[in-house]
């Protein structure tokens, strides 16, 4: 029985090292060198700070006046460069862009991802810089995933005049176990609680904190909520739970067949539309 125990803690320990490593290296920052802005798009860089020490960096893209505005928010692990397709067609439609890299990505500074509670503060910041810099305009918002998540947290004021959210996760318990499943299946999503419980020692940050389905409803903007049926990160259920507790107006966009992707490549011509309808009903001076 000794000899058992031994063992039995052994693993565990084992178990907790693993677990500990994957959780560092899932919140380490991800920096890189991005530069110069292709030049068609006649973009300055910009270096805002925050209510926290971060800096955030990012594209700054004068528009037609009266168009309106769109700050375009990356996912986890990625950078502004993400978004460029994006820019390049909001561009060719008359938009202000402000593409931004999240605090812990790319040229921005901060040396831990949050899963949207720094990155909140950067998105923030990005969106009182577009208010200043053009206080005539209504500000649009394209968050994916990670840049999803940390607008909703951001919870800012005044909030954008339009949203959309692409496959944000509902809460991070939900979105680490369903990757762990993807992995690992029965068996990993039965470690997320243990993956979770470092996020206050590593992050400074509760799992209580990181739920974007509690505070959507608090939003306080018009909002189009897009996610892929296929997707197995953040489920097509979990993406209607996400609709249901948004407020009016709201519209739910189920992209066929698609997974966790960016969902402008996925859909091209068909995303161009949704956006530019959605934008162009909100943010238009005209409209």
């Amino acid at each position: 029985m000794r000899r058992l125990a031994i063992i039995f803690l052994s693993g565990v320990l084992l178990v907790a090292i693993v677990l500990a490593g994957v959780g560092s290296y899932l919140s380490a920052a991800v920096h890189r060198t991005i530069g110069d802005a292709p030049p068609e798009l006649h973009a300055v860089t910009v270096h805002i700070p925050t209510s926290s020490p971060s800096v955030v960096t990012g594209w700054f893209i004068h528009g037609q006046p009266g168009a309106g505005a769109v700050l375009l928010v990356h996912g986890v692990r990625g950078s502004r460069l993400d978004m460029l397709e994006r820019a390049r067609f909001l561009a060719r439609a008359g938009y202000s862009i402000l593409l931004i890299d999240l605090p812990g990505h790319g040229e921005s500074t901060g040396d831990k991802i949050t899963f949207g509670a720094r990155e909140g503060v950067g998105v923030a910041a990005a969106l009182a810089f577009l208010r200043r810099e053009l206080p005539s305009e209504r500000i649009g918002v394209i968050g994916t995933s990670l840049g999803a998540a940390a607008l909703v947290l951001a919870n800012p004021q005044p909030p954008a005049d339009a949203v959309i959210l692409e496959s944000m996760y509902p809460t991070i318990d939900e979105a680490v176990r369903d990757r762990l499943a993807i992995r690992f299946g029965f068996v990993g999503a039965e470690l997320a609680p243990l993956l979770l419980w470092q996020m206050p020692l590593q992050l400074g940050v509760a799992a209580e904190q990181l739920r974007p389905v509690d505070k959507i409803a608090a939003l306080g903007s018009p909002v189009l909520i897009a996610a892929g049926t296929a997707d197995e990160h953040t489920t097509w259920a979990e993406t209607q739970r996400i609709f249901s507790a948004a407020k009016n107006p709201k519209e739910l966009w189920a992209v066929a067949g698609a997974a966790h992707v960016d969902l402008y490549q996925y859909s091209g011509k068909q995303y161009e539309d949704k956006v530019l309808r959605f934008f162009s009903r909100y943010l238009r001076h005209s409209a």
